[in-house]
């Protein structure tokens, strides 16, 4: 069984999708936000992104903690 507490490695697909990978419009969504606040957002390096390609993707965990961190 994987170690879903070891951050040095991703886990994609798990059983409670722990590191779900989404699109811009699929984080916005998550996010309840505009899709182009979300892209500015990333480009901006104010919310935790990778670029791949010519869009951005989010993992739910890292933005899980991001909303954690920023509302403290």
């Amino acid at each position: 069984m994987p170690d879903y507490n070891d951050s040095s490695r991703i886990f994609i697909g798990g059983e409670e999708n722990f590191s779900q990978v989404m699109t811009s419009v699929e984080a916005a969504g998550y996010l309840k936000m505009h899709v182009k606040t979300v892209c500015r957002l990333a480009k901006e390096g104010k919310i935790p992104a990778k670029k791949v390609g010519s869009e951005w993707r989010f993992l739910r965990s890292v933005l899980d903690r991001w909303l954690t961190e920023s509302m403290v």
